[in-house]
């Protein structure tokens, strides 16, 4: 059993959705509805997803940390910091990977969002922490029904231990992630985690 105080959740998501992608809406609207119950919101300070949360939990007077990495030198495939990404708070990182690390660490409950290769490593990370604190870890959510033909994909064709699987949750609608992430409070026990969280 793991006593988990949920007050701060994490954005992952593809830095390219524009404002009127049904991304942005769908991560808008879940940092919204979170933000009214009193969650603070981290995301990694750039576009897409990020910029979204944000402007989700600013349109309720949330607050919103932002992980940030400030390369020396423009990356040309790394989005950098988005000037219309308005958060309240930053804590400014060494490189990229130590970004994810720190974003991850500094929050309690992880939301991933269609997106590509950056999106995949932050998963990646998360996933990996959990089955290595599994009792002790933090949850995923996995927001999209998309996401059910990606696990059956991994785990026909990758080497997958019990129980694994049974660390992410997906939720299809903004109002599913609230009540999702309701519903642990006061406490997160993988004994009473559903026996078939992902969605079918």
């Amino acid at each position: 059993m793991t006593n988990i105080n949920i007050k701060k959740i994490a954005f992952l998501g593809g830095a390219a959705w524009e404002n009127d992608s049904q991304v942005f809406k769908e991560a808008f609207e879940t940092a919204k509805l979170l933000a009214e119950k009193g969650y603070e919101i981290v995301n990694g300070g750039g576009p897409g997803v990020m910029r979204a949360s944000t402007m989700g939990a600013n349109s309720v007077n949330g607050e919103v940390l932002a992980v940030t990495y400030h390369p020396n030198k423009k990356k040309k495939n790394y989005e950098g910091i988005d000037p219309e990404n308005y958060f309240d708070q930053e804590i400014i990182t060494l490189d990229y990977f130590d970004r994810t690390k720190v974003m991850l660490q500094n929050s309690d409950l992880h939301i991933v969002f269609k997106g590509g290769t950056g999106t995949i490593s932050e998963w990646g990370m998360t996933w990996a922490s959990s089955r290595i604190h599994e009792g002790n870890h933090k949850p995923i959510v996995l927001f999209g029904d998309f996401w059910q033909e990606i696990l059956d994909v991994i785990n026909k064709n990758l080497l997958i231990r019990p129980g694994e699987m049974e660390l992410l949750k997906i939720c299809t609608t903004p109002k599913e992630v609230l009540a999702y992430v309701e519903s642990l409070k006061p406490v997160y026990t993988i004994n009473n985690a559903p026996s078939n969280p992902i969605k079918k």
